[in-house]
């Protein structure tokens, strides 16, 4: 099974955007997926709970049975979608899962500054270190063309990591979620601009 974890310390990143997405995306790919929400929130299990019974069916695991053994579990995928403020034990603890990890960063002045010190103390951590968890960063409500934009992309280039892709900022994601729904369970029409967003996503997280 393959973990990957979302994660930033700050609240309202998008990191629960991005788990939910991801999590449809796989299991619209028919593959069995487990989202396991690490935020007291509960925004990922909440969605779960209003998702249509035909839709691709997503797992949702508890956290008691995460801190049992997450990776015992029969599925193919499990994303983490982890909570604000996460450092410390629990970031140790969640690096020893993933394989992969997505940080999620929006072009604030605010949502850099917590960003960068997260990215600094991330790549103390022995796990990334000794290359056993890989990082990759995608950029949140991004318009292209503005000076917020060209703010970030002057931002992430000082860290040397892969920035997977930007996801353009849209409503698209906000009116799915009311019904259950990911950005993979809606027609083409509505979702094609942004279904090419994240297919650098996909394929980053496919590599091995």
């Amino acid at each position: 099974m393959k973990a990957i974890l979302i994660a930033n310390p700050k609240g309202g990143s998008g990191k629960t955007t991005l788990a939910t997405n991801l999590a449809g995306a796989l299991a619209a790919r028919k593959q069995k997926v487990s989202l396991w929400d690490l935020d007291r929130q509960h925004s990922s299990r909440n969605w779960l709970a209003i998702r249509p019974a035909e839709r691709p069916v997503i797992h949702s695991l508890d956290a008691k049975d995460g801190d049992e053994s997450p990776t015992s579990h029969s599925s193919n995928w499990l994303i983490l979608d982890s909570a604000a403020g996460l450092h410390g034990k629990n970031l140790a603890h969640a690096l020893k899962i993933a394989h992969k990890i997505i940080i999620p960063v929006q072009p604030s002045v605010f949502d850099m500054a917590a960003t960068s010190t997260f990215l600094q103390t991330l790549l103390e951590e022995k796990a990334v270190r000794k290359h056993k968890t890989f990082i990759g960063i995608v950029g949140m409500r991004v318009n292209p063309r503005t000076r917020a934009a060209a703010t970030l992309e002057a931002f992430l280039a000082q860290f040397k990591l892969p920035v997977l892709t930007y996801l353009r900022d849209t409503q698209i994601y906000v009116n799915a979620a009311f019904n259950g729904l990911s950005l993979f369970d809606l027609p083409e029409y509505l979702s094609g601009k942004d279904l090419e967003q994240w297919q650098p996503i996909l394929d980053w997280v496919d590599e091995d």
